[in-house]
């Protein structure tokens, strides 16, 4: 079956990312999914772990935020020539809407050689049926 981007199904799981003067490697996202947990890998080349924050907002929405600097070239006897890279303030926001099965409490974030990796276990308890039965009677 044919989707466009906004009726498929995994739509609402994701927001593209937001860039604030930076290169378009940053904050691109892999989601993986494991029978225990989704694991989320973000690129921030050049962030520490201090430049970067996780939340969990409005109960089931991950949002990741990076914000750094971009060293600027101050040597007055060198040309710059290309500068793709860019220079100054740098920002990224990405939100992802968390599925339901998900252990909150356990969440847990680590960042490595400019690569953030978000482990997000999952609740395989089994969750009791939604489905409800009504009483009927003949007079209301």
């Amino acid at each position: 079956m044919a989707y466009s981007v906004f009726s498929h199904p995994f739509f609402r799981f994701w927001s593209p990312p937001i860039f604030e003067d930076w290169s378009g490697s940053t904050g691109l996202m892999d989601w993986l999914e494991s029978h225990s947990a989704h694991i989320f890998k973000f690129n921030v080349p050049g962030l520490a772990k201090e430049d970067i924050k996780v939340e969990i907002e409005d109960g089931n929405i991950l949002h990741i935020r990076g914000e750094g600097v971009k060293e600027e070239s101050n040597s007055k006897d060198s040309v710059l020539h290309v500068a793709e890279r860019g220079t100054g303030k740098r920002a990224f926001s990405r939100k992802v809407e968390l599925p339901e099965n998900v252990k909150f409490d356990q969440i847990r974030a680590q960042v490595e050689n400019g690569l953030l990796t978000i482990f997000v276990p999952k609740d395989t308890t089994p969750k009791p049926s939604k489905v409800r039965s009504i009483n009927i009677t003949s007079k209301l």
